[in-house]
């Protein structure tokens, strides 16, 4: 590995029972770092305003407070909030409550990276990027382990944010699934190259022309979504175990042959150069424009993708897969 994974031993533990931390927002990943942190032994409070998230605190044993409050009362503020939320909570309700002495910190690049939120002198600016969804890191933490996480420092105004960063990472469980050090850039700019590309984008098309072409030659619906969308999570376990290579060692050899010769003639250069483009807008700031630019209007496009998407022919597929797959489990 070019980096060096980092676990408890490497953090000073003892700035989670010295420092008071305040998660700011208790949604997808602020419940999960509230709760883990809490567990591991530190002082939380959890800002947020009343509303379902405010409810969910509460049943959860937390006493949530205003977010000014929170920020004039902790040491290290966790912005836990959607990236589209956070340059507008903290203006309205942070910026002017920083002082020296405190950091800030976010659990996912975005904010730093496009200039949407500048901290103030004598602030240390931090992040620990968890690198799955917060219920993820909850259960992982749970079950006694953690996910890795993506450890950065923007700005070290006390000289201790480094310090700072790794216990809050270890405390939400990177301790034990091992802590990797970036900068705000590249955690960022490879989470939204990775969703984009592969993990939340290029997959699903992928598997969308797949089974369009199949139901095209005649293929039956249901059996088109199990060879090109089901069957794709036993392949992805294989390869999250094992790698791209024990995977192989895993299929048959004509899969194995099949997928090495046609693959590269459908991903070719051209598919390259595409996602090369992709990462440019994300590098230049572009994608960031055009999503803010999304979320001001009221996501109205975004909106009308999503429905498209259910509407996809390839959802009643699915939805007859599951149900066929769930009994199949259940007679076993």
């Amino acid at each position: 590995m070019s980096v060096r994974a980092m676990y408890e031993k490497d953090a000073d533990l003892s700035i989670l029972t010295t420092k008071r931390f305040a998660i700011i927002g208790y949604g997808n990943q602020g419940h999960a770092h509230a709760l883990n942190l809490r567990d591991a032994g530190a002082n939380v409070m959890v800002g947020q305003r009343p509303g379902a998230s405010f409810d969910r605190a509460v049943a959860d044993g937390f006493a949530p407070v205003d977010v000014e409050t929170a920020v004039a009362r902790a040491d290290v503020i966790i912005l836990g909030l959607p990236d589209e939320d956070i340059g507008r909570v903290y203006q309205r309700h942070i910026a002017s409550g920083l002082r020296a002495g405190q950091a800030i910190g976010f659990v996912h690049g975005f904010a730093v990276r496009f200039g949407l939120v500048e901290a103030p002198e004598g602030v240390d600016v931090i992040m620990v990027a968890p690198k799955g969804p917060g219920a993820l890191v909850r259960s992982a933490f749970e079950r006694g382990g953690g996910l890795t996480c993506i450890v950065a420092v923007d700005r070290d105004a006390s000289g201790r944010a480094r310090e700072i960063a790794l216990a809050w990472g270890a405390g939400v469980g990177g301790g034990k699934g091992g802590m990797i050090e970036a900068t705000f850039a590249q955690e960022c700019e490879s989470d939204l190259f990775g969703e984009q590309s592969v993990l939340c984008g290029g997959v699903q098309e992928l598997m969308k022309v797949a089974f369009e072409l199949l139901v095209e030659a005649g293929v039956p619906e249901e059996l088109a979504y199990f060879e090109c969308i089901h069957e794709v999570k036993q392949v992805v376990d294989l390869q999250y175990t094992d790698g791209l290579a024990g995977m192989r060692r895993r299929i048959s050899n004509t899969a194995s042959y099949g997928g090495l010769t046609r693959g590269p003639r459908i991903i070719d250069d051209s598919v390259r150069q595409r996602m090369r483009d992709a990462l440019h807008e994300i590098q230049q700031g572009a994608f960031a424009r055009e999503w803010i630019a999304e979320c001001e209007s009221g996501k109205r496009r975004l909106a009308a993708l999503e429905a498209a998407e259910a509407a996809h022919a390839s959802e009643p597929a699915g939805r007859a897969v599951r149900s066929l797959a769930a009994g199949a489990i259940r007679s076993v």
